[in-house]
């Protein structure tokens, strides 16, 4: 059971975080889901471990053009890359209760995802100068 009802997870659609998200080390294990039907940049990171854990993410490249994540050896090295067409870049969002408009992404703590290997990382980004609380609607 998701925040989304019933969903049937395939055991190839589940991503391995080997050191967990900022403040969930513990949460290894997630599936990427639909929100809704059709063409929508966000997606629930689903916990498989804990059915009510879930987070809002979002391709910021529907939002922002230039955004560039930098990744250090090691992490490619966790991440298993082999060619950068294997990687997806996802942010965290938030939308407050009621206020959808006041919608912010988190830019500085990108989920950085081998699509091929099923393998992710959060990544901070530490000196890119991007903002926690980004407003992608006109803020």
């Amino acid at each position: 059971m998701t925040r989304l009802g019933e969903r049937e997870i395939s055991p190839d659609g589940i991503v391995y975080f080997p050191r967990g998200l900022i403040g969930l080390e513990d949460k290894r294990e997630f599936a990427l889901l639909s929100v809704r039907e059709g063409d929508s940049p966000f997606l629930l990171l689903q916990c498989v471990t804990d059915p009510g854990l879930g987070l809002l993410v979002a391709d910021p490249y529907s939002f922002l053009d230039d955004y560039d994540v930098k990744l250090e050896n090691l992490d490619r090295k966790a991440l298993k890359i082999n060619n950068i067409k294997q990687l997806a870049i996802l942010v965290t969002v938030t939308i407050p209760q009621n206020k959808p408009e006041q919608t912010t992404l988190n830019l500085q703590g990108p989920i950085v995802i081998n699509t091929e290997a099923r393998i992710g990382l959060q990544v901070p980004q530490t000196d890119g100068g991007y903002p926690t609380h980004f407003h992608p609607i006109g803020g």
